[in-house]
């Protein structure tokens, strides 16, 4: 039997503040998973467990214990970096909802169960929604849900919907998503969302109901090893094996999720523990020594910030390249582009952190499907300065021809992404924010001056030899067209989510964000399925906003589902499906790479609506599919009827759904092809261009 609560964590920034290249790296995590398998379910384990990580430059080790007794400690946790309070009340980099102060509907000795005690924690943090799914291993935390005053709970339809869901609150807020999903199946139908969340660094917290304790190990009904099965893909998780721990771990979970770099906890609680009946102790310390003490500074030293400005002034073409690690810091990155004048692009999950509106300054998207200027800037800087990137491949196509006249500065909330995949001039382990504004601090401070005009003059060019454009048909909607039109009737000031496929990289192309928060896609797994609950969550979250999901009819279909989510809560989501019967994506790579044989890619029925056309063709029928969901929809085959409705979705009020028929032949252009590098950037050309050969 258990006798402790184990917590498994294998992260960049939980190992030593400073990161080699990839192989150390991933040789880090997996003697990190070899030491923490040993503690399989049904085993027993010492009361007091310490784990242990591989420094990944030098191979030191350094232990983190968590104890099993939930006695309050020390009235400060200390680090290497200081004195932390053992009250934190602070995320370092995200945002916290967690109240100043907190009135319990218990008495302060009055004895309630575990699952009474879990969802009181999640009340002390902040918590208003969350997304769950009963099943019986979860069924007292329902119970004691219904018994909650301030937290509501939207029910999905499954639970890959409402992890999903909780990853869009996530996204379009900085807090931290909550979802809580039964034992068995239900854990691992969010397996996806976990691995989602770790790849795009989306704080989020997932409880999971589990058989109890003595049945662990023993293949009990509805019984899957979900700690053991997700530790790859969380920042951290726990099993709770006693009563007493409850407030502790949940208290860690809020923060590991969002402090540092931001990422998935997953809490495994035995349903013996939520029926156990006790009183709790909510004045606890967290138990993080070793966490705390390799979370980076939010702004470096003053000479790392010299440094960076004495690079700058050495520099004639120097580009900045932000991602999502620049979500929080847009302010401070607007000021930074007005003190200096330099040139931005932005990776796909970096959208809006600067205003895509700016054409003296914003080079839109880079990386496969970026702009051409923008990927020009890249590839003729002479300066890269890398805030809150990771050189994801999808970016740099082949490294070795990746930004090759250029240092790099490199500033990573994750030491482990420094040198990783790409070599950083100067590296700076720290916060992007505090980073940037110190940055802007010390440019004022000296009075340094920058002149680039000649080098956004040399882009300006580019921009006007290679613009972004498209082939406009008379009578065929061309799905650019589509999101150019509800970006113009939206004022750009819409939440947009994504599928994945060639409807996302549109999206990302010709929706002109100018705000971050505003654009949630699965980037680094590319999810499909991900665009409908996504938009789910956001509408919760952010109820001042239009919210449109932009779907393809492949993704859309895969978790459909949650139209009958956003009729029984009412939630005003838009979706605005860009139909072309096809898996996009795929077809376009077909079309270039296989000699445009199709290989699974149609979506339709026997008699094709691209043939036809003949609306009794389409396949499925998704407007008489949300009407079933009770969800009010239309569909528009004619350019000259797009406006007038998508203006109809927009004004509805509720949930409304736009089957808008595009043609399967539209490419997503430019496209630089995998692994290659700028000189191979393709600009011209559609599926018409692509016969296939005859068989045999």
């Amino acid at each position: 039997m258990l006798t402790t609560a184990q917590s498994v964590s294998c992260r960049g920034e939980l190992n030593d503040s400073s990161a080699s290249h990839s192989k150390a790296g991933r040789k880090a995590s997996n003697n990190c998973q070899r030491v923490s398998a040993k503690k399989s379910y049904g085993k027993r384990v010492p009361s007091v467990t310490s784990l242990k990580y591989r420094s990944q430059q030098n191979g030191e080790r350094a232990a983190v214990k968590i104890s099993a007794s939930s006695a309050t400690g020390p009235s400060s946790i200390t680090s290497n970096s200081g004195s932390f309070p053992s009250d934190i009340q602070f995320y370092q980099n995200g945002v916290s909802d967690r109240p100043t102060e907190f009135k319990s509907r218990y008495g302060k000795n009055e004895a309630r169960k575990g699952a009474d005690v879990l969802v009181e924690c999640l009340e002390r943090e902040g918590v208003e929604h969350l997304f769950a799914y009963p099943g019986g291993a979860s069924m007292e935390i329902h119970q004691a849900l219904t018994r909650s005053n301030t937290i509501e709970n939207i029910l999905c339809r499954h639970e890959q919907g409402e992890i999903f869901a909780a990853e869009g609150y996530a996204k379009c807020t900085g807090k931290v998503g909550v979802c809580i999903a039964t034992s068995g199946p239900g854990a691992t139908n969010l397996v996806t969302g976990l691995a989602d969340a770790m790849l795009d660094s989306v704080p989020l917290v997932a409880i999971t109901g589990q058989v109890p304790l003595p049945l662990i190990g023993t293949d009990g009904f509805q019984e899957t090893p979900i700690v053991e099965i997700s530790r790859q893909i969380t920042k951290h998780n726990y099993l709770v094996t006693n009563f007493e721990d409850l407030p502790r771990i949940m208290r860690e979970a809020f923060y590991l999720a969002n402090s540092g770099r931001p990422g998935p906890v997953l809490v495994d609680v035995p349903k013996d523990i939520q029926q156990t009946v006790g009183v709790p102790n909510f004045d606890v310390n967290m138990r993080l020594q070793g966490y705390l003490s390799r979370l980076p500074p939010v702004a470096p030293p003053l000479v790392k910030l010299q440094q960076v400005i004495r690079t700058i002034e050495a520099s004639q073409k120097p580009v900045l390249y932000v991602g999502g690690g620049c979500l929080e810091a847009s302010p401070e990155l607007k000021e930074f582009v007005e003190l200096t004048g330099i040139p931005v692009c932005q990776t796909l999950m970096g959208l809006g952190t600067y205003p895509l509106n700016d054409d003296e300054h914003a080079l839109g998207m880079l990386g496969m499907h970026g702009t051409v200027y923008g990927n020009y800037s890249i590839d003729k800087a002479d300066l890269l300065l890398a805030f809150g990137v990771r050189f994801d491949d999808r970016v740099t196509g082949k490294l070795e021809k990746f930004a090759t006249r250029a240092r790099i500065v490199h500033v990573d909330i994750d030491p482990a992404e420094i040198n990783k995949n790409k070599e950083a001039y100067l590296g700076i382990p720290a916060d992007t924010k505090g980073t940037l504004g110190g940055l802007n601090s010390l440019i004022k401070k000296e009075e340094v001056k920058f002149d680039f005009s000649e080098w956004r003059d040399e882009l300006k060019g580019v921009r006007q030899e290679f613009p972004m454009e498209y082939k406009h048909e008379e009578q065929l909607i061309v799905p650019q067209h589509a999101i150019e039109l509800l970006d113009k009737l939206t004022n750009g000031n819409a939440i947009i989510s994504t599928g994945v496929g060639q409807h996302q990289m549109f999206a990302a192309q010709w929706y002109k964000f100018t705000e971050p928060r505003n654009w949630l896609t699965s980037g680094g797994l590319g999810t499909m399925g991900f665009g409908l609950p996504a938009a789910l969550g956001a509408a919760v979250a952010r109820k001042d906003r239009v919210v449109v999901d932009i779907d393809g009819d492949g993704s859309f279909v895969m978790n459909i589902q949650e139209l009958a989510t956003l009729h029984a809560h009412d939630i005003p989501v838009k979706v605005m499906i860009l139909n072309n019967q096809h898996l996009g994506m795929v077809v376009q790579w077909e079309d270039r790479f296989y000699k445009a044989n199709r290989a699974h890619t149609y979506l339709g029925s026997e008699n094709e609506y691209h043939v036809t056309y003949n609306e009794e063709d389409i396949f499925p029928d998704f407007v008489k599919a949300a009407e079933s969901f009770r969800v009010p929809a239309k569909r528009v085959v004619r350019k000259c009827d797009l406006e007038a409705a998508i203006q109809e979705m927009l004004d509805t009020p509720g949930p409304y759904l736009l089957d808008v028929m595009v043609p399967h032949q539209e490419h997503v252009l430019p496209m630089i092809p995998g692994g290659g590098g700028f000189e191979q950037i393709i600009t011209k050309g559609d599926g018409h261009d692509f016969v296939p050969e005859d068989k045999p």
